[in-house]
């Protein structure tokens, strides 16, 4: 039934775009020779082949997979999708053809979705969905050629945190699945990020810097990604020799399988964070002793990291060295280096002649190292520190390398474009970015108008320079629906019709169609995925963020309302983090109507009979109870909060239990789904160690990045405590709910005893308690418990049937 449903969309599809590349004449000599790079046809169409028999092994002899030249499409990449003409019975049914394998694994996802009705998400969100696809030798036929080229040329791929939020922990499997992904997802040019302190190890070696001192310069594994862009240093490690070698063999395999699959892999560059020890070794080398960055005390063991000025020549010279150690490892597999000098260190002058200098300088070191390299840039600075990036300092620093060797990522292009008000990067080349996620956090949020719209208004813009479009959340592995639709921007000329795009979505996720889920999903899309307010969304629930903070002070009663704008510090902007003081209790964000989602639960849980046994739909209902749940906590809440302000006990104590109730529940929920448990996040880190110290390491490690993050002293949090807040069973129930009963219990006393309510007290014992929880070492289950669908049910029954 789906080839039926969908050939509207291969109609819109296959409008030929124009065969010359006069658009992208920036880049034209960097995707010649990206595409000279490239291995052979035989080697790509064996590696879609693997990512087939990974996907559905079943149907390994039903398709046939072959390299063409961009010449069968215009002049640009693409995907062709036909018949195959098979003399005999058995053998292949479907000839999939494209310019790399990347666009055959785009081909075959487009074919599953659109004519079999399958769906392939991260298995952290249900995984794949292939019961509708029919059995080999009965495959959907197509009426007739389907043609889809990319109307841009890159699909890009990572945040430069990522690699700590989300991937820190995995193994070679889990990459492979993330590379196959990637490739499905018509993914092409990705971040390469891990192991590169083996590279610099191997570099600072060669500039007389030991591996002792490198052990107060590197961060723990958790926290490489801030000690990688100078934020901090030596937290959470230091790295044992085991860790640098083994995380420098797993870069190989990735970067071996995204060349097979003929991605462009992005490789780090020198950004000038550099060891204590250099400005010993070169006392007159240009370094600077970096402020505190959100340490409680600025504790000079973690803050005020050290930064080799780009005019000083001993720049160039570390920069060179470091690019030049990569290939001699990789190979010569990229021109495309990523680096963000100035995203966490504003220059110490606006003046544009010292700006264009610095940004030339950068640049000369890669060039150094790599004659044809090209300066990837997140464009986040242009936002978050928008009072010094003014036009003339934006367009001194994009203009300070030579034209076409410079790309920029519109980091958050999805709320707050950069290219509309920079006169599209003043002729720079850039690649238009959905940010989303802050933090890893599972909220379910969205803005799928703009995703859906949002390029191609970029692309077709008078004067455009958008060359890619990317996705750069901060953590993955949540919000399925968000990461299958904008990936498909990478092939769609024309705006998507999202309601009748979240119709076909909903079918394919579960198998099957249910009007009741299907009406679920419109109110989710006009509600939860609707967030038009401008605000950075990042989830401050009481439950997970809790209010450090004084109730008998400045405090308003009830939550703000869904339509009012509220001002948010923005999360991305990492050096200056928000820091809540002890008289405010922070906003939680809202931007739709509690009562319509839950509406939508109601929906979602009449439609449940259908799906008996569906992972995907599993995940969708616990991800949604949750959200409702967390919501109407975030009500009890200001609740008990408000009874402590009218001294009425009684309430308070109802109020409270209620919540602490809630909280236990919410536990129980998130129990029932294999896929939302702190276990899995701990086991996988303890699964890297191979001595019991690094065990013990790993596993702190692991534990502080969800709870506290930074460093903390005996009565005051970290400031970024729960930035990376996770709703996980076993994390809420061990670490949340003691917390919030502890402090209800001191609101509670100060009433009983008619005293002032020690904030001081309250938090040496919560502290005392967080900091036992990451030394522990107690087991977590790694295994769901619990029939998900009835403890929705039960749930809903309970809180909302009323």
């Amino acid at each position: 039934m789906f080839k039926f449903k969908f050939q509207f969309l291969v109609l819109i599809l296959t409008i030929i775009v124009p065969t010359a590349l006069s658009k992208f004449e920036a880049i034209e000599p960097l995707l010649k020779r990206l595409d000279s790079k490239k291995v052979p046809p035989s080697v790509q169409e064996a590696a879609a082949k693997g990512v087939l028999k990974r996907l559905i092994p079943t149907h390994l002899s039903s398709f046939e997979f072959n390299i063409v030249s961009k010449d069968a499409c215009g002049g640009v990449s693409c995907f062709l999708i036909n018949n195959h003409n098979k003399s005999g019975k058995y053998g292949p049914e479907i000839i999939i053809r494209g310019t790399t394998a990347v666009e055959i694994a785009s081909g075959l996802h487009w074919y599953l979705k659109y004519w079999c009705g399958a769906h392939v998400s991260w298995d952290k969100t249900g995984g794949i969905q292939t019961t509708s696809i029919p059995k080999p030798g009965s495959l959907p036929l197509l009426k007739d050629e389907v043609l889809i080229k990319r109307p841009v040329p890159w699909n890009y791929y990572q945040n430069v945190v990522t690699s700590s939020y989300s991937y820190v922990w995995w193994d070679w499997e889990r990459w492979e699945k993330e590379v196959d992904w990637m490739a499905l997802q018509g993914v092409n040019l990705p971040l390469a990020f891990t192991g590169q302190e083996a590279i610099w190890q191997k570099v600072f070696k060669d500039f007389n810097i030991s591996s002792e001192d490198l052990n107060n310069f590197f961060g723990g594994p958790a926290f490489l990604a801030w000690a990688r862009m100078g934020n901090l240093h030596g937290w959470g490690g230091p790295l044992s020799q085991n860790w640098l070698d083994q995380q420098l063999v797993l870069q190989k395999q990735i970067i071996s399988r995204m060349l097979e699959l003929g991605m462009t892999p992005v490789l780090p560059s020198f950004a000038g964070n550099v060891p204590a020890a250099l400005a010993i070794i070169f006392p007159k080398a240009k370094i600077t002793r970096l402020g505190d960055w959100n340490t409680v005390d600025g504790d000079p063991r973690w803050c005020c990291t050290y930064l080799l000025d780009p005019s000083d020549p001993l720049f160039v010279e570390i920069g060179e060295a470091f690019i030049k150690k990569q290939i001699k490892e990789y190979g010569d597999v990229t021109d495309i280096y990523n680096c963000d000098t100035f995203n966490e260190n504003t220059p110490p002058t606006n003046d544009t002649t010292y700006i264009s200098t610095l940004g030339a300088a950068v640049y000369k070191a890669m060039s150094k190292g790599d004659s044809n390299a090209v300066w990837l840039m997140q464009g986040w600075l242009f936002y978050s520190d928008s009072s010094f990036w003014k036009p003339p300092q934006m367009k001194a620093l994009l203009h300070s390398v030579p034209f076409g060797k410079m790309i920029v990522l519109d980091l958050f292009a999805d709320v707050k474009p950069i290219w509309k008000t920079s006169f599209q990067f003043y002729g720079t080349p850039y690649i238009w970015c959905m940010l989303h996620n802050f933090g890893g956090n599972i909220e379910m949020y969205g803005v799928l108008d703009a995703i859906s719209s949002g390029p191609v208004d970029a692309r077709v813009s008078a004067n455009s320079t958008m060359v890619g479009v990317g996705m750069c959340m901060e953590g993955i592995e949540h919000n399925p629906v968000v990461y299958e639709l904008m990936p498909e921007m990478a092939f769609r000329d024309d705006k998507v019709q999202v309601l009748e795009w979240l119709k076909s979505y909903s079918r394919r996720r579960y198998g099957k169609a249910d009007h009741q889920v299907e009406a679920a999903w419109e109110i989710l899309y006009h509600t939860i995925y609707n967030c038009t307010d401008g605000i950075a969304d990042h989830n401050h629930d009481y439950i997970v963020v809790f209010p450090d903070w004084d109730p008998t002070t400045n405090f308003k009663s009830g939550i703000p309302d869904h339509q009012k704008k509220i001002e948010f510090l923005p999360p991305g902007s990492r050096r200056y983090l928000f820091q809540e003081t002890p008289s405010e209790m922070p906003k939680v964000h809202l931007w739709y109507s509690p009562d319509d989602v839950i509406k939508a639960l109601q929906l979602f849980l009449a439609g449940g009979k259908n799906f008996a046994g569906s992972l995907t739909y599993r995940y969708d209902l616990v991800d949604l109870t949750r959200q409702v749940l967390s919501k109407l906590a975030n009500q009890v809440y200001i609740n008990a909060v408000t009874s402590f302000q009218k001294k009425d006990i009684d309430a308070l104590r109802s109020h409270s239990n209620n919540l602490l109730q809630l909280i236990k529940d919410i536990d129980v929920l998130l129990a029932s789904d294999d896929n939302l448990l702190v276990g899995t996040w701990l086991e996988s880190a303890k699964k890297l160690a191979v001595t019991a110290s690094e065990i013990k390491q790993y596993e702190w490690n692991a534990r502080t990045q969800v709870t506290m993050w930074y460093d903390t002293n005996g009565t005051t949090q970290s400031k970024l405590h729960d930035y990376a807040n996770k709703f996980w069973s076993g994390i809420v129930e061990n670490y949340y709910l003691p917390r919030a009963a502890t402090y209800f219990s001191h609101l509670s006393e100060s009433l009983k005893q008619n005293k002032k309510f020690n904030l001081v007290e309250w938090r040496k014992q919560w502290i005392s308690h967080s900091n036992k929880w990451q030394e522990g070492n107690e087991l977590y289950p790694v295994k769901a418990k619990g029939d998900a669908l009835a403890i929705s049910q039960a749930l809903y029954e309970k809180y909302f049937a009323n």
